[in-house]
């Protein structure tokens, strides 16, 4: 999309996926989004773990939480799991603390730029990491921080505007909805 209002408005998170799976190539130039955002005081602490593996990805979703308010109405039903992960790690070795701001700018990238190509995501972070570690040999040197989930979408959540409440649901056709605060309610020039 070269229209980066477009992109953005529509990008919304999705938990249904179709079942097909997800080219190797699109992963890694998700991964090589990440490695570009930007990345405080330049350290780089990131790395990533694609898990693209049918065999591993139905171990995966077990170790991970969805929709938790509205769940089971907000996990994936059978048959709709992501396709893929990209499970985002912190080298503590590299930094230890104030990596957040890093796993949040290279989350919105993977997620934008899979949007752009068609894919949907949802940015996990309620996850048995133990299990995680377990599973995916993850090192005891890295923080398991959270997971992209991804696939091409089986539904189309809709922004709603806010009316105060910040609560998702589900309509009786299954349609998540979203409230986003208004903009007038975020938005201030020059001075509070």
């Amino acid at each position: 999309m070269s229209d980066w209002r477009a992109l953005f408005r529509a990008r919304r998170s999705v938990r249904c996926f179709q079942s097909r799976p997800l080219p190797r190539a699109l992963l890694v130039d998700w991964v090589e989004a990440a490695r570009l955002a930007p990345s405080a005081a330049n350290r780089q602490p990131l790395e990533f773990i694609i898990v693209d593996d049918p065999e591993t990805t139905a171990l995966l979703f077990p170790c991970l939480r969805w929709a938790a308010s509205i769940s089971p109405r907000g996990d994936p039903p059978p048959g709709r799991e992501p396709a893929a992960y990209i499970v985002t790690l912190v080298n503590t070795a590299v930094r230890d603390k104030g990596y957040e701001y890093d796993v949040g700018a290279a989350m919105m990238s993977m997620t934008l730029a899979a949007w752009a190509e068609g894919v949907a995501g949802c940015w996990l972070i309620s996850v048995d990491r133990e299990r995680v570690r377990t599973l995916l040999s993850v090192p005891e040197t890295h923080v398991i921080d959270s997971v992209l989930a991804l696939g091409y979408p089986a539904e189309t959540p809709q922004a709603e505007e806010g009316t105060g409440s910040v609560q998702y649901w589900k309509d009786d056709q299954g349609r998540m909805h979203v409230p986003k605060r208004r903009r007038e309610d975020i938005l201030h020039f020059n001075r509070y």
